[in-house]
């Protein structure tokens, strides 16, 4: 990995105002002697370090935000756009305010997540929501049912981001928040990123030509191993509570409807009773009560708990991207070695033939091709091998310090995907607690509201004298 990957990111020891806290879930962030700063948020402090494992991130504050009051821009334009209130609460000493906010539509949302997973590949940055999902094509843009749904899923983005200890800390994301020219502070990361990446050299070109799709890892890292071996099963488990709870919002749906038409049956069936119509009517009311509970539950709950779900599968997904980039890593570092083996062991031929040994006995049939190919062009003469030998000595230098860099490289980007798993687990764990929390919180308000619906009615239905 380049030197200057993290370059926009202070990694001294974190402050010592900054209060030490736990993964909590809240919903403000209080001040700094708070010992619960945030959703989700962790912070580190000096006194932790001893007990910090090498691969441990370190929090230097919290950053809380929120995404809120949508406006739509130029409304009677062709150039038509809905723009969001972003805003912050934060002790990080990057930051000029503790509370910044800014007005910033989709585009540059857009622009932040792109150039944050350019700026920090190791980085396991959230995804946006996909601005040509065919909901979207298929309705209206500007109606307040999409904007709603694009505002609550840029908001996820943004806490995604606060949660992140390196991205978090980041000048772009700083300006995101505080900038007041925006659209300036854009042209200027463009022509000068903090992480300008050189023109691939003769070397990179020849690892990606050796590379293709059915390339593996030749000495595969049991600790990379494991990790996607857990990302295999989470995403195995989410997909099939995914499936599950489709299944159920389905069946609520189903089971609504059919309560409402019992409570149309019973209702009719009181108009025939004459002498229990109003106790029918009162269960018929209590039918419908419940009807509307289960679907409101269904709305309210089960189907944010599955946007919820779904936003954190694609998070996943960006996460296995990192694994496979990390594999891209190593992989490039061994197709040099190799390559360099190669070229080591044509030279090797070389000095072996001049030195009046057979050349190619030994080593395989390729180079015994290659004895018959340059006596047939006659370039077997021993200054014609001389020349090559030199040329092959200088491609070998050049070859050993490119081996050299992607080995250096491939251990970084390790090292650093370690850390980024660790704050990854940490950003997964906050989120299924919060998401099966709320979840559980409404089907306990819904069951609680049903049985007080229920114990109202039992009463009245008791009171119905039958004569035997």
């Amino acid at each position: 990995m380049d030197e200057d990957v993290f370059e926009s990111v202070d990694w001294d020891a974190a402050p010592s105002n900054v209060a030490a806290a736990g993964y909590a879930i809240d919903d403000e962030p209080s001040a700094l002697s708070d010992p619960s700063p945030g959703p989700g948020f962790r912070q580190s402090v000096p006194d932790e370090d001893d007990s910090r494992g090498p691969h441990e991130p370190r929090w230097e504050g919290y950053l809380s935000t929120s995404v809120r009051d949508p406006v739509k821009e130029l409304a009677d334009t062709k150039d038509a756009y809905v723009s969001y209130l972003v805003t912050a609460q934060t002790n990080l000493p990057t930051f000029n305010s503790p509370n910044p906010s800014a007005r910033r539509r989709f585009q540059d949302f857009v622009f932040l997540r792109e150039n944050l997973s350019r700026d920090f590949p190791a980085c396991v940055v959230p995804p946006l929501p996909d601005k040509h999902r065919m909901e979207y094509i298929t309705g209206d843009r500007f109606s307040s049912e999409f904007i709603e749904r694009r505002r609550q899923d840029l908001h996820v983005f943004l806490e995604r981001l606060g949660r992140h200890p390196t991205l978090q800390r980041s000048t772009l994301v700083k300006a995101f928040f505080e900038s007041s020219e925006w659209q300036v502070h854009m042209h200027q990361h463009l022509a000068h990123p903090p992480n300008l990446e050189p023109a691939p050299s003769l070397f990179d070109n020849i690892s990606d030509t050796l590379l293709n799709a059915f390339s593996r890892v030749r000495k595969p890292d049991e600790r990379f191993l494991t990790m996607r071996e857990s990302v295999d099963k989470t995403e195995e488990g989410m997909t099939n509570i995914d499936r599950l709870y489709t299944r159920v919002r389905a069946r609520n749906i189903d089971l609504s409807a059919d309560y409402k038409d019992l409570a149309i049956a019973v209702q009719g069936l009181g108009f025939l009773e004459s002498g229990i119509t109003d106790p029918l009517n009162h269960f018929s009311n209590t039918l419908l009560e419940f009807s509307s509970l289960i679907r409101h539950s269904t709305d309210s709950s089960i189907d944010p708990f599955l946007l919820h779900l779904h936003s954190l599968l694609a998070y996943s997904q960006v996460n296995r991207q990192v694994l496979k980039l990390r594999d891209q890593k190593q992989l490039d570092f061994e197709e040099l070695s190799e390559y360099l083996s190669g070229v080591v062991q044509e030279r090797d031929r070389l000095a072996a033939i001049i030195s009046g040994h057979a050349g190619s006995s030994g080593l395989g049939l390729g180079a015994y091709l290659r004895d018959r190919v340059d006596a047939l062009r006659g370039a077997d003469d021993d200054r014609t091998r001389v020349e090559r030998m030199k040329k092959l000595d200088s491609k070998i230098k050049e070859l050993e310090e490119a081996v050299t860099v992607a080995h250096e490289t491939s251990d970084a980007f390790g090292e650093e995907t370690l850390k980024e798993q660790v704050i990854f687990q940490h950003a997964k764990r906050a989120e299924m607690k919060e998401m099966f929390g709320t979840l559980a919180d409404g089907q306990i308000e819904m069951y609680r509201a049903s049985m007080q619906e229920w114990e109202r009615i039992i009463p009245i239905l008791q009171r119905i004298r039958v004569d035997v």
